[in-house]
Protein backbone atom coordinates (compact mmCIF):
# COMPACT_ATOMS: atom_id res chain seq x y z
CA UNK A 1 0.00 0.00 0.00
CA UNK A 2 0.93 3.41 -0.66
CA UNK A 3 0.99 6.17 1.77
CA UNK A 4 -1.22 9.24 -0.01
CA UNK A 5 -1.11 12.98 1.25
CA UNK A 6 -4.49 14.61 0.43
CA UNK A 7 -5.11 11.91 -2.22
CA UNK A 8 -2.00 12.44 -3.40
CA UNK A 9 0.65 9.07 -3.61
CA UNK A 10 3.78 10.35 -2.03
CA UNK A 11 5.53 7.78 -4.54
CA UNK A 12 4.01 10.07 -7.27
CA UNK A 13 5.30 13.11 -5.72
CA UNK A 14 8.74 11.69 -5.19
CA UNK A 15 8.69 10.62 -8.74
CA UNK A 16 7.45 13.96 -10.34
CA UNK A 17 9.66 16.19 -7.71
CA UNK A 18 12.16 14.31 -6.65
CA UNK A 19 13.81 14.13 -2.94
CA UNK A 20 13.85 15.39 -0.79
CA UNK A 21 10.89 17.28 -0.93
CA UNK A 22 8.73 19.03 1.66
CA UNK A 23 4.87 18.53 1.37
CA UNK A 24 1.88 20.66 2.44
CA UNK A 25 -2.09 20.23 2.77
CA UNK A 26 -2.96 23.03 1.75
CA UNK A 27 -6.39 22.18 2.68
CA UNK A 28 -5.01 20.86 6.21
CA UNK A 29 -4.11 24.22 6.67
CA UNK A 30 -7.28 25.77 6.40
CA UNK A 31 -8.94 23.05 8.35
CA UNK A 32 -6.71 24.47 11.28
CA UNK A 33 -7.68 27.67 10.72
CA UNK A 34 -11.37 27.02 11.07
CA UNK A 35 -10.90 25.27 13.83
CA UNK A 36 -9.27 27.55 15.71
CA UNK A 37 -11.39 30.15 14.72
CA UNK A 38 -14.27 28.34 15.64
CA UNK A 39 -13.31 28.02 19.07
CA UNK A 40 -12.97 31.48 19.73
CA UNK A 41 -16.58 32.89 19.75
CA UNK A 42 -14.85 36.71 21.12
CA UNK A 43 -15.69 39.48 18.41
CA UNK A 44 -12.91 41.59 18.44
CA UNK A 45 -10.25 38.27 17.72
CA UNK A 46 -7.52 39.04 15.82
CA UNK A 47 -5.73 35.85 14.65
CA UNK A 48 -1.85 36.52 14.24
CA UNK A 49 0.32 33.64 12.46
CA UNK A 50 3.37 33.17 14.27
CA UNK A 51 5.61 32.95 10.40
CA UNK A 52 9.10 31.83 11.77
CA UNK A 53 7.39 28.46 11.91
CA UNK A 54 6.93 28.32 8.39
CA UNK A 55 7.40 31.37 5.86
CA UNK A 56 7.10 30.46 2.42
CA UNK A 57 5.49 32.86 0.43
CA UNK A 58 2.82 31.15 -0.77
CA UNK A 59 2.04 29.56 2.50
CA UNK A 60 1.49 33.17 3.92
CA UNK A 61 -0.52 34.24 0.72
CA UNK A 62 -3.01 31.07 1.75
CA UNK A 63 -3.18 32.58 5.46
CA UNK A 64 -3.56 35.53 4.34
CA UNK A 65 -6.73 34.60 2.07
CA UNK A 66 -8.25 32.66 5.11
CA UNK A 67 -8.54 36.28 7.18
CA UNK A 68 -5.58 35.89 9.59
CA UNK A 69 -2.82 38.88 10.05
CA UNK A 70 0.96 38.01 10.75
CA UNK A 71 3.35 38.10 14.00
CA UNK A 72 6.49 38.66 13.06
CA UNK A 73 10.11 38.54 14.52
CA UNK A 74 12.73 40.11 12.25
CA UNK A 75 12.43 43.09 9.66
CA UNK A 76 12.37 40.00 6.83
CA UNK A 77 9.58 38.14 7.90
CA UNK A 78 7.62 41.88 7.87
CA UNK A 79 9.25 41.69 4.12
CA UNK A 80 7.83 39.01 3.42
CA UNK A 81 4.11 39.70 5.06
CA UNK A 82 4.00 42.82 3.11
CA UNK A 83 4.93 40.88 -0.18
CA UNK A 84 2.04 38.37 0.63
CA UNK A 85 -0.15 41.05 1.02
CA UNK A 86 -0.52 41.71 4.41
CA UNK A 87 -1.79 45.42 5.37
CA UNK A 88 0.95 46.95 7.97
CA UNK A 89 -1.80 47.39 10.41
CA UNK A 90 -2.69 43.24 10.02
CA UNK A 91 1.00 42.86 11.00
CA UNK A 92 2.91 42.87 14.01
CA UNK A 93 6.66 42.84 15.14
CA UNK A 94 8.21 41.33 18.47
CA UNK A 95 11.71 41.29 17.51
CA UNK A 96 14.33 40.56 20.14
CA UNK A 97 17.55 42.47 20.51
CA UNK A 98 16.25 44.27 17.67
CA UNK A 99 18.32 47.12 15.92
CA UNK A 100 18.23 50.25 14.88
CA UNK A 101 17.73 49.62 11.60
CA UNK A 102 14.95 47.15 11.90
CA UNK A 103 12.98 49.30 14.04
CA UNK A 104 13.67 51.97 11.58
CA UNK A 105 11.93 49.77 8.83
CA UNK A 106 9.08 48.89 10.71
CA UNK A 107 8.13 52.58 11.30
CA UNK A 108 8.91 53.29 8.33
CA UNK A 109 6.06 50.65 6.85
CA UNK A 110 3.71 51.82 9.72
CA UNK A 111 3.43 48.29 11.64
CA UNK A 112 2.73 47.88 15.10
CA UNK A 113 6.03 47.61 17.28
CA UNK A 114 6.23 44.72 20.19
CA UNK A 115 9.25 45.77 22.44
CA UNK A 116 10.36 43.32 24.87
CA UNK A 117 13.27 45.13 27.25
CA UNK A 118 13.95 48.37 29.38
CA UNK A 119 17.18 49.17 27.39
CA UNK A 120 14.97 48.67 24.03
CA UNK A 121 12.13 50.54 25.30
CA UNK A 122 14.46 53.32 26.22
CA UNK A 123 16.39 53.50 22.50
CA UNK A 124 13.22 53.25 20.90
CA UNK A 125 11.77 56.13 22.51
CA UNK A 126 15.10 58.05 21.91
CA UNK A 127 14.58 57.58 18.78
CA UNK A 128 10.82 57.49 18.16
CA UNK A 129 9.21 59.86 21.05
CA UNK A 130 5.36 60.51 20.66
CA UNK A 131 4.75 56.78 18.93
CA UNK A 132 2.48 53.95 19.92
CA UNK A 133 3.80 51.06 21.05
CA UNK A 134 3.11 47.43 22.62
CA UNK A 135 5.21 45.85 25.42
CA UNK A 136 6.05 42.42 25.96
CA UNK A 137 6.12 41.47 29.68
CA UNK A 138 7.80 38.22 30.86
CA UNK A 139 5.06 36.81 32.96
CA UNK A 140 7.46 34.66 35.41
CA UNK A 141 5.97 31.49 34.30
CA UNK A 142 7.01 29.37 30.98
CA UNK A 143 6.30 26.06 29.46
CA UNK A 144 7.07 23.85 25.90
CA UNK A 145 8.17 21.21 24.99
CA UNK A 146 11.47 21.53 25.64
CA UNK A 147 14.34 24.16 27.62
CA UNK A 148 14.77 25.80 24.62
CA UNK A 149 11.21 26.63 23.30
CA UNK A 150 10.50 28.27 26.84
CA UNK A 151 9.74 32.17 26.60
CA UNK A 152 8.45 33.28 29.96
CA UNK A 153 9.92 32.71 33.66
CA UNK A 154 13.18 34.22 35.28
CA UNK A 155 15.41 32.32 32.64
CA UNK A 156 14.07 33.60 30.04
CA UNK A 157 15.50 36.60 27.06
CA UNK A 158 12.27 37.35 26.56
CA UNK A 159 10.52 40.58 27.79
CA UNK A 160 9.88 42.80 30.70
CA UNK A 161 10.13 41.06 33.55
CA UNK A 162 7.07 41.80 35.67
CA UNK A 163 8.71 43.49 38.41
CA UNK A 164 9.71 46.20 36.04
CA UNK A 165 6.01 47.16 34.47
CA UNK A 166 6.45 50.53 36.62
CA UNK A 167 10.21 51.49 34.69
CA UNK A 168 8.30 50.94 31.70
CA UNK A 169 5.44 53.29 32.40
CA UNK A 170 8.26 55.87 33.55
CA UNK A 171 10.60 55.68 29.83
CA UNK A 172 7.02 55.73 27.84
CA UNK A 173 6.02 58.85 29.69
CA UNK A 174 9.45 60.62 29.47
CA UNK A 175 9.35 59.89 25.56
CA UNK A 176 5.44 60.36 25.08
CA UNK A 177 4.96 56.35 23.86
CA UNK A 178 1.57 55.19 24.34
CA UNK A 179 1.02 52.21 25.28
CA UNK A 180 -1.44 50.18 23.35
CA UNK A 181 -0.89 46.90 23.76
CA UNK A 182 0.46 44.48 25.69
CA UNK A 183 1.88 41.05 25.14
CA UNK A 184 3.24 37.52 26.84
CA UNK A 185 4.24 34.60 25.64
CA UNK A 186 5.24 31.87 27.13
CA UNK A 187 6.39 28.79 25.24
CA UNK A 188 5.67 26.50 22.74
CA UNK A 189 4.19 22.94 21.87
CA UNK A 190 1.84 23.12 25.13
CA UNK A 191 -0.92 20.65 24.99
CA UNK A 192 -2.37 21.30 28.53
CA UNK A 193 -5.13 24.38 28.44
CA UNK A 194 -4.47 25.33 31.95
CA UNK A 195 -1.17 25.94 31.67
CA UNK A 196 -1.96 28.61 28.65
CA UNK A 197 -5.47 29.70 30.80
CA UNK A 198 -2.86 30.19 33.73
CA UNK A 199 -0.43 32.69 31.88
CA UNK A 200 -3.20 34.38 30.23
CA UNK A 201 -4.87 35.22 33.93
CA UNK A 202 -1.26 36.74 34.58
CA UNK A 203 -1.10 39.41 31.65
CA UNK A 204 -5.01 39.98 31.87
CA UNK A 205 -4.00 40.84 35.59
CA UNK A 206 -0.80 42.95 34.52
CA UNK A 207 -3.13 44.34 32.21
CA UNK A 208 -4.96 46.19 35.29
CA UNK A 209 -2.14 48.64 35.89
CA UNK A 210 -2.17 50.27 32.49
CA UNK A 211 -4.75 52.83 31.20
CA UNK A 212 -6.73 52.96 28.29
CA UNK A 213 -5.07 49.25 26.33
CA UNK A 214 -6.69 48.76 23.38
CA UNK A 215 -4.82 45.47 22.55
CA UNK A 216 -4.36 42.52 25.01
CA UNK A 217 -2.32 39.68 22.92
CA UNK A 218 -1.97 36.58 24.60
CA UNK A 219 0.77 34.91 22.42
CA UNK A 220 1.36 31.62 20.73
CA UNK A 221 2.51 28.20 21.85
CA UNK A 222 -0.34 26.06 20.96
CA UNK A 223 0.62 22.51 20.68
CA UNK A 224 0.53 20.01 18.14
CA UNK A 225 0.75 15.92 19.21
CA UNK A 226 4.41 14.35 17.89
CA UNK A 227 3.52 11.14 19.58
CA UNK A 228 0.87 8.91 19.07
CA UNK A 229 0.24 8.91 22.08
CA UNK A 230 -0.31 12.09 23.01
CA UNK A 231 -3.75 13.96 23.18
CA UNK A 232 -4.24 16.77 21.05
CA UNK A 233 -5.49 20.08 22.91
CA UNK A 234 -8.92 20.55 23.84
CA UNK A 235 -9.47 23.40 21.19
CA UNK A 236 -12.88 23.77 21.95
CA UNK A 237 -12.23 24.08 26.07
CA UNK A 238 -9.24 26.30 25.13
CA UNK A 239 -11.08 28.68 23.15
CA UNK A 240 -14.51 29.02 25.38
CA UNK A 241 -11.86 29.75 28.60
CA UNK A 242 -10.52 32.41 26.34
CA UNK A 243 -13.21 33.56 25.77
CA UNK A 244 -14.90 34.07 29.19
CA UNK A 245 -11.50 35.12 30.50
CA UNK A 246 -11.21 38.22 28.04
CA UNK A 247 -15.05 39.11 28.11
CA UNK A 248 -14.64 38.71 32.15
CA UNK A 249 -11.49 41.65 32.05
CA UNK A 250 -13.68 43.67 29.98
CA UNK A 251 -16.31 44.11 32.07
CA UNK A 252 -13.71 45.15 34.95
CA UNK A 253 -11.76 47.21 32.55
CA UNK A 254 -14.85 48.99 31.00
CA UNK A 255 -14.03 48.61 27.96
CA UNK A 256 -13.66 46.04 24.50
CA UNK A 257 -9.90 45.59 23.67
CA UNK A 258 -8.55 43.58 20.80
CA UNK A 259 -7.56 40.07 21.70
CA UNK A 260 -4.45 38.71 19.57
CA UNK A 261 -3.24 35.21 19.23
CA UNK A 262 -0.15 33.95 18.01
CA UNK A 263 -0.40 30.47 16.90
CA UNK A 264 2.47 28.98 14.71
CA UNK A 265 3.01 25.18 15.09
CA UNK A 266 -1.08 24.90 15.02
CA UNK A 267 -2.10 26.08 12.16
CA UNK A 268 1.05 24.34 9.35
CA UNK A 269 2.28 21.46 12.13
CA UNK A 270 0.84 18.86 11.40
CA UNK A 271 0.15 19.88 7.52
CA UNK A 272 4.11 19.19 6.65
CA UNK A 273 5.57 16.31 5.44
CA UNK A 274 9.41 15.76 4.56
CA UNK A 275 9.75 12.88 2.08
CA UNK A 276 13.43 11.46 1.56
CA UNK A 277 14.55 8.39 -0.21
CA UNK A 278 16.18 5.32 1.31
CA UNK A 279 19.77 4.96 -0.03
CA UNK A 280 21.53 2.82 2.79
CA UNK A 281 20.93 -0.11 4.94
CA UNK A 282 23.59 -1.35 8.02
CA UNK A 283 23.88 -3.17 10.90
CA UNK A 284 26.50 -2.55 14.06
CA UNK A 285 25.57 -4.73 17.48
CA UNK A 286 23.45 -2.52 19.14
CA UNK A 287 21.02 -1.31 15.99
CA UNK A 288 19.86 -1.49 11.98
CA UNK A 289 20.60 1.38 10.64
CA UNK A 290 18.37 2.89 7.44
CA UNK A 291 20.11 5.89 5.73
CA UNK A 292 17.98 8.81 3.91
CA UNK A 293 19.29 11.29 1.44
CA UNK A 294 18.42 14.42 3.82
CA UNK A 295 19.66 15.55 7.24
CA UNK A 296 19.42 17.78 10.24
CA UNK A 297 20.20 20.74 7.75
CA UNK A 298 16.68 20.37 6.17
CA UNK A 299 14.93 19.05 9.72
CA UNK A 300 16.56 20.09 12.96
CA UNK A 301 13.85 19.38 15.57
CA UNK A 302 15.09 16.00 16.07
CA UNK A 303 18.89 17.04 16.52
CA UNK A 304 18.19 20.49 18.32
CA UNK A 305 15.78 19.67 20.95
CA UNK A 306 15.77 15.84 20.96
CA UNK A 307 11.98 15.82 19.00
CA UNK A 308 10.05 12.86 18.10
CA UNK A 309 8.45 12.78 14.66
CA UNK A 310 6.30 9.63 13.60
CA UNK A 311 8.14 8.09 10.66
CA UNK A 312 6.41 5.84 7.79
CA UNK A 313 7.28 4.08 5.07
CA UNK A 314 5.50 5.46 2.01
CA UNK A 315 6.48 2.88 -0.54
CA UNK A 316 5.45 0.25 1.78
CA UNK A 317 2.59 1.28 4.01
CA UNK A 318 0.57 -1.01 6.40
CA UNK A 319 2.66 -3.83 5.49
CA UNK A 320 2.88 -7.09 7.45
CA UNK A 321 5.97 -7.24 8.13
CA UNK A 322 8.00 -4.65 10.43
CA UNK A 323 11.35 -4.03 11.53
CA UNK A 324 13.13 -1.79 13.83
CA UNK A 325 15.57 0.57 12.57
CA UNK A 326 17.23 3.94 13.57
CA UNK A 327 16.77 6.51 10.55
CA UNK A 328 20.15 8.19 10.04
CA UNK A 329 20.67 11.65 8.23
CA UNK A 330 23.59 11.99 5.17
CA UNK A 331 25.45 14.75 7.37
CA UNK A 332 29.08 14.15 8.50
CA UNK A 333 27.45 14.30 11.96
CA UNK A 334 27.16 11.53 14.36
CA UNK A 335 23.98 13.40 16.08
CA UNK A 336 22.31 13.07 12.08
CA UNK A 337 20.17 11.14 13.75
CA UNK A 338 16.02 11.06 13.08
CA UNK A 339 14.64 8.59 15.57
CA UNK A 340 14.00 10.34 18.74
CA UNK A 341 12.24 9.12 21.69
CA UNK A 342 12.13 11.25 25.05
CA UNK A 343 14.62 13.18 23.93
CA UNK A 344 17.65 10.16 23.37
CA UNK A 345 18.06 7.94 20.09
CA UNK A 346 15.64 4.93 19.95
CA UNK A 347 14.77 3.11 16.73
CA UNK A 348 11.14 2.92 15.44
CA UNK A 349 9.20 0.23 14.53
CA UNK A 350 8.29 0.85 10.73
CA UNK A 351 6.99 -1.12 7.98
CA UNK A 352 9.55 -3.35 6.47
CA UNK A 353 12.10 -0.75 4.35
CA UNK A 354 13.77 -1.36 0.85
CA UNK A 355 16.27 0.19 -1.24
CA UNK A 356 14.64 3.70 -2.94
CA UNK A 357 11.66 3.47 -0.44
CA UNK A 358 10.31 6.80 0.27
CA UNK A 359 9.90 7.24 3.98
CA UNK A 360 7.36 10.02 5.22
CA UNK A 361 8.62 12.22 8.29
CA UNK A 362 5.59 13.40 9.71
CA UNK A 363 4.06 16.49 11.41
CA UNK A 364 7.11 18.55 9.53
CA UNK A 365 5.14 21.77 9.03
CA UNK A 366 6.46 23.70 11.89
CA UNK A 367 9.86 24.68 11.99
CA UNK A 368 11.49 22.46 9.11
CA UNK A 369 12.32 24.50 6.06
CA UNK A 370 12.45 27.20 8.02
CA UNK A 371 15.03 26.39 10.18
CA UNK A 372 16.91 24.20 7.19
CA UNK A 373 20.88 25.45 6.09
CA UNK A 374 22.97 24.37 3.84
CA UNK A 375 25.37 22.53 6.29
CA UNK A 376 27.62 20.34 4.16
CA UNK A 377 27.17 22.71 1.21
CA UNK A 378 24.22 20.26 0.69
CA UNK A 379 21.16 22.03 -1.05
CA UNK A 380 17.81 22.32 0.47
CA UNK A 381 14.94 20.75 -0.73
CA UNK A 382 11.78 21.86 -2.96
CA UNK A 383 8.53 22.62 -1.30
CA UNK A 384 5.17 21.65 -2.85
CA UNK A 385 2.05 22.47 -2.15
CA UNK A 386 -1.43 20.40 -2.53
CA UNK A 387 -4.74 21.93 -2.30
CA UNK A 388 -7.82 20.51 -3.40
CA UNK A 389 -6.29 17.68 -5.11
CA UNK A 390 -3.77 20.46 -6.78
CA UNK A 391 0.13 19.95 -6.72
CA UNK A 392 2.03 23.29 -6.99
CA UNK A 393 5.77 23.65 -6.55
CA UNK A 394 5.71 26.64 -4.25
CA UNK A 395 9.51 26.89 -3.53
CA UNK A 396 12.23 25.34 -6.41
CA UNK A 397 15.19 22.81 -5.16
CA UNK A 398 18.25 24.39 -4.54
CA UNK A 399 21.15 23.95 -6.80
CA UNK A 400 24.76 24.08 -6.22
CA UNK A 401 25.32 26.50 -8.22
CA UNK A 402 22.84 28.61 -6.32
CA UNK A 403 24.94 28.59 -2.99
CA UNK A 404 27.87 29.90 -5.19
CA UNK A 405 26.10 33.10 -4.92
CA UNK A 406 28.07 35.82 -3.19
CA UNK A 407 30.85 33.68 -2.81
CA UNK A 408 32.68 34.48 -6.50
Amino acid sequence: MIYTINNIKVTDLAKDFGTPLYVYDGNRIEENIKDLKNSISYPKLSIKYACKANSNLHILKLIKENGLGLDTVSYGEVFLGLKAGFAPEEIIFTGDNTTEEEFEYCVKNNVMINIGSIFQLDLFGSLYPNSKIMIRINPDVGAGHHDHCITGGPASKFGIYIDQIDEAKKIAKKYNLKIVGIHSHIGSGILDVDIFIEAMDIILNEAKKFDDLDIIDIGGGIGIPYYEHDKPIDIKLLGAKITNKIESFNKEYKKEVNLYIEPGRYIVGNAGYLLAEVVNKKKTPLFNFVGINSGFNHLIRPMAYGSHHRIINGSNYNSEKKEFVMVAGNLCESGDIFTKINGEKEPYKIDEIRYKDILVIMDAGAYGFSMSSNYNFRERPAEVIIKDGIVRIIRKREKLEDLLRGME
